[in-house]
């Protein structure tokens, strides 16, 4: 007889569905430098606005079930929508403008620290001491990281300055939607339901943005096949995954494990694209891994420590508890 699942399996599972999740959001900033001709603009309305809607599309019972409970939350659901629509576009910019690595690295390592505010201020939750172990770590990783590629960067410093601060917009939409998403589970939705209408919502806002500059997405094979990929395996697939592991550890944790997210794209610009990292940059990667294993050798505290179950709704007429 097959052995029952535990909180312990469950936190384990959790780990590893976001972990993947991000090793395959990791691919993404490779995988954009095959398509040249595209901007930032049209490759993040494409690969998180078409992904988001096939989120939405392979949900519809759910949606369905859940529509009054989405209504009665609808101010989440839209934080949620608005923070997908502006999370690509902040993402991709940052990328194009400070580079893949130092993009990806403020985005990501700010995500974790704006997102236990959230559940601090919101949900009015203790953040635990092994949480903030963790996130130190992986912070600290991420910046001995970002330096490191800092040092060898060339061309105009306005320019990487603008895209660290759309790193910081990426990396605190990307933890509001982790919450709203979170939230919406916290509260009785199906996960299916919550990720469809969070991801649904924001790949509509986004279509606009791809209509508008979405041409050089077609102009090419080479370009279409980018698309392609970044929509149906890292936006698609890895929000799937994301989906899973945040119903089982919550957005403290789910965010802080997306730190494995800049150490794959750092690992594939070395030996994909080419680039070199210093002694500094690997010291960094280390320190992201010992983040994740932190995080993942054992659940968290089942009270008080954000790095356990999922964050509670936000109080109050916006999200009143499960009918």
């Amino acid at each position: 007889m097959a052995e029952p699942t535990t909180p312990h399996s469950g936190h384990a599972l959790g780990v590893l569905a976001v972990a993947a999740a991000a090793l395959l959001w990791g691919t993404t900033g490779t995988a954009a430098t095959f398509a040249p001709s595209a901007g930032p603009l049209a490759i993040g309305a494409a690969a998180l606005g078409l992904g988001g809607i096939l989120q939405a599309l392979i949900a519809p019972r759910a949606l369905r079930r859940a529509a009054p409970q989405l209504v009665a939350r609808w101010r989440i659901v839209v934080v949620g929508g608005l923070s997908v629509a502006v999370y690509p576009l902040a993402f991709y910019s940052s990328m194009h403008l400070a580079g893949v690595a130092v993009g990806t690295v403020v985005s990501l390592a700010s995500a974790p620290l704006a997102a236990g505010l959230m559940e601090l201020v919101l949900d009015g939750r203790r953040l635990g001491p092994r949480w903030w172990t963790a996130a130190a770590l992986g912070i600290g990783g991420s910046v001995l990281l970002c330096a490191a590629r800092l040092g060898d960067a060339q061309g105009d410093p306005a320019r990487t300055v603008v895209g660290i601060l759309l790193g910081l917009v990426a990396g605190i939409t990307y933890a509001a939607y982790s919450w709203a998403a979170a939230s919406l589970m916290a509260a009785g939705i199906a996960r299916a339901a919550s990720m469809g209408a969070v991801f649904g919502l924001g790949g509509l806002l986004l279509m606009p943005v791809l209509l508008l500059t979405g041409a050089p997405l077609i102009a090419s094979g080479a370009a279409f096949t980018v698309a392609a990929y970044m929509a149906l395996v890292p936006m698609f697939l890895g929000y799937v995954l994301f989906g899973l592991g945040l119903a089982r550890v919550g957005a403290g944790t789910a965010t802080t494990i997306t730190l494995l997210e800049p150490a794959a794209a750092t690992v594939l610009a070395v030996l994909v694209v080419g680039e070199r990292l210093a002694p500094l940059g690997w010291m960094g990667l280390a320190l992201i891994g010992a983040s994740v294993v932190l995080l993942s050798i054992r659940p968290a505290a089942p009270v008080g420590d954000a790095g356990g179950p999922v964050a509670r709704p936000l109080p109050g007429p916006e999200a009143p508890g499960p009918s």
